[in-house]
């Protein structure tokens, strides 16, 4: 089984200019992360955009929709910002329905050194490939379906709508 992994951007790649204080996208930092995680599982890994998810739009949701429809892969995740996650994978859920896709991010960015990210792109690699066809979010060793979370911004998790 081959993964395909698409890059959309989000905390997940950002990085910290020390002299201004701000967070940038240079490059994805999936393929560094792989290597770390000791991965050995076949994943083809595709930059679509490096943006901050609270930019993104829905011609944006429809890049990524089209582009999942299209490749031959059934099993892809997608590294997205945690703020709009759950909008695009609803959007995927009415669009993309013969493939499993799973989205998954970071709170804090991988370059800080103390990211979940790492964590959250291992929990994704495996969800991908034991899950039934459909749309999920996997974030901090938990997986929910498409249409039935949100992300609690109080308490910075993801959680089933009740």
């Amino acid at each position: 089984m081959e993964i395909l992994i698409l890059v959309t951007g989000g905390t997940f790649d950002k990085e910290y200019n020390e002299l201004t204080g701000e967070l940038f996208f240079k490059d994805t930092h999936v393929g560094e992360m792989l290597k770390l995680g000791r991965n050995l599982v076949t994943a083809n890994t595709q930059t679509l955009m490096m943006k901050d998810s609270l930019l993104m739009t829905d011609q944006d949701r429809k890049l990524i929709s089209d582009h999942c429809k299209a490749v031959k892969e059934d099993h892809i995740l997608i590294t997205h910002g945690t703020d709009t996650m759950v909008e695009t994978a609803n959007y995927l859920l009415k669009q993309t329905t013969n493939k499993t896709i799973v989205l998954t991010g970071a709170m804090i960015p991988y370059k800080f050194g103390s990211s979940d990210g790492l964590f959250n792109l291992g929990s994704a690699l495996a969800f991908v490939q034991s899950l039934d066809k459909g749309v999920y979010i996997a974030m901090n060793g938990r997986c929910f379906q498409a249409g039935n979370v949100r992300k609690n911004k109080a308490n910075g998790v993801f959680e089933e709508l009740e």
